[in-house]
């Protein structure tokens, strides 16, 4: 038996999927897993590096964006896995700041992960409850 899915390729105002991926999945009704976002800025249309602080809020608009595409918010977020660059505390407590603004008390699994990214240094995936 297939599950049934539906495929979040073109979220209003979200970021391009420029690969063979969508944005979002929202599986069986229940759970929508969100792709790794970037910090793609809809102002410029470009992934934007600056701050570990800024990369992280605009990381996680792009998220929000797709969580809203689906009828979730963070609150229904479950579990989230954070990937930075250069995994330091400077950068941890940086990104945490505005990760803690987003999630607030909702409190979702979470790990965070040092790792090589191409072009920017915050990249956050997730899956909701709908």
């Amino acid at each position: 038996m297939r599950a049934m899915k539906t495929k979040l390729r073109d979220v209003p105002g979200g970021p391009p999927a420029l690969g063979p991926y969508s944005l979002g999945v929202v599986a069986e009704g229940k759970f929508v897993f969100v792709s790794g976002m970037t910090p793609w800025d809809p102002a410029t249309g470009k992934i934007e590096r600056g701050s570990i602080a800024r990369q992280t809020e605009l990381v996680l608009e792009n998220v929000k964006k797709v969580l809203a595409a689906a009828g979730a918010d963070f609150q229904n977020v479950v579990s989230s896995r954070v990937y930075l660059t250069e995994l330091t505390a400077e950068n941890f407590k940086e990104m945490n700041e505005v990760y803690i603004r987003y999630f607030g008390d909702s409190a979702p699994s979470r790990a965070t992960i040092g790792t090589q990214l191409l072009g920017f240094d915050v990249e956050i995936e997730c899956v909701a409850c709908l």
